[in-house]
């Protein structure tokens, strides 16, 4: 229930930055604002829709929406979702190496694997809340005016 509760307020807070993109940068955004919520349901494809309307929105959140991408400007958004992403591809293979497991150490490798999602999952949680942070931060500091928070 936790997870379902965290997982709609993450969903709701990035369609209204979604939509704050579309007033700072209207013709620079590359989805429509629906992909910020349809985009996590999509089969496969919620892999890489979400990343890219992050993207978008990190652009049009900062000072020059249309200056170049600096070198390492996407770290944080690049490290939370490379975990995300993997860990859900993981997690799959482990459910399913769970559910064909006919012996102890079948059942004991997957279990290892469960494991090994769970840190990962445990670990993009972390990202995820200093994603949230700063990407609110820019935004905040983009609708007011004030100087963008420490990079």
């Amino acid at each position: 229930m936790l997870l379902l509760a965290t997982a709609t307020v993450f969903v709701v807070w990035f369609h209204r930055l979604r939509r704050n993109a579309d007033v700072w940068t209207p013709g620079l955004q590359g989805r429509g604002a629906g992909w910020a919520i349809g985009g996590w349901f999509v089969p496969v494809a919620n892999l890489w829709i979400p990343r890219g309307i992050a993207v978008d929105i990190w652009r049009a959140s900062r000072p020059d929406p249309c200056a170049p991408d600096r070198r390492g400007e996407f770290t944080l958004l690049n490290a939370w979702w490379t975990l995300f992403a993997v860990q859900a591809v993981v997690g799959r293979v482990a459910v399913r190496m769970f559910d064909m497991a006919e012996t102890v150490e079948g059942l004991v490798e997957a279990t290892d694997w469960l494991l090994a999602s769970d840190a990962m999952n445990l670990g993009a949680a972390v990202l995820a809340i200093l994603f949230v942070r700063r990407l609110t931060s820019m935004q905040h500091a983009k609708a007011t005016g004030m100087i963008p928070a420490a990079q």
